[in-house]
């Protein structure tokens, strides 16, 4: 039985006192619902604070990003023992900002992956196709190497806690949506993927989050599918109330 999980990505918004004040309004609204694992994940400033403010209770808190080294000369970025030290319990690798924006190519995301685990945080995958490989229906092919490459050298073993956000990229801030249907056939596909590479066991447990334009108004639609397993929220996790809808979409 898998437990959907919501969870919210901040990206580069919300300073430290806003930050605080909307977690402790979410822990406020969430706090009840028992049925949905949520996470959110803040700007690195706000790390430590946004901990602080919701220790104790069901919301946890991720990290956007994380480097592969243990520790070095390497400016601007976080490890995933810093990482952990804030009280984050999970990270976001391979977003597709990361890859548009920053160059994050696969073989990178296998290098955090491991660290990540390696630090005991539950990583968040991220993949997804751009608008233009989904139109040369290179949507498979596309998630085929992103799943390979970004597990490569890890087995089914290391995986338990592993959770893969599907993020069409042409749906991510564009308003666009995939159909319930197109969501669910892709994730259908990562599931067998996990299969073949991995086992039955673990395609079945592993929770495959759907992200791009998720807002209160589609949840119900694409969480009915039976291989979505919750979602992977951007914009509309920004304010409280609209992302607590969201989250109690049953």
């Amino acid at each position: 039985m898998r437990i959907p999980m919501i969870a919210g990505n901040w990206k580069m918004y919300k300073t430290v006192p806003e930050a605080v004040q909307t977690a402790g309004a979410l822990r406020n609204l969430v706090d009840a619902n028992t049925a949905v694992d949520v996470m959110i994940a803040p700007p690195f400033t706000a790390l430590a604070p946004v901990s602080d403010a919701l220790r104790g209770s069901r919301v946890d808190v991720g990290a956007q990003d994380c480097f592969w080294e243990q520790e070095g000369a390497f400016t601007g970025e976080i490890s995933a023992a810093m990482v952990v030290s804030t009280g984050c319990r999970f990270v976001i690798i391979g977003h597709s900002e990361r890859r548009q924006f920053f160059g994050e190519t696969d073989r990178n995301v296998n290098k955090k992956l491991v660290a990540a685990l390696r630090s005991g945080l539950t990583p968040v995958m991220c993949i997804g196709e751009t608008e233009s490989q989904r139109e040369e229906d290179q949507t498979f092919s596309v998630l085929d190497k992103q799943v390979k490459i970004g597990l490569e050298g890890l087995l089914a073993k290391d995986l338990q806690s592993l959770v893969v956000a599907y993020e069409p990229v042409w749906a991510i801030g564009t308003g666009k949506t995939a159909t319930s249907n197109q969501a669910q056939e892709v994730h259908r596909f990562l599931r067998q993927l996990l299969a073949e590479v991995f086992d039955t066991a673990l395609s079945q447990t592993i929770r495959i989050l759907y992200g791009g334009s998720v807002k209160p108004q589609n949840i119900s639609e694409l969480m009915a599918m039976p291989d979505i397993d919750g979602a992977l929220v951007g914009g509309a996790s920004l304010d409280a109330t609209t992302f607590d809808q969201i989250i109690n979409f049953q």
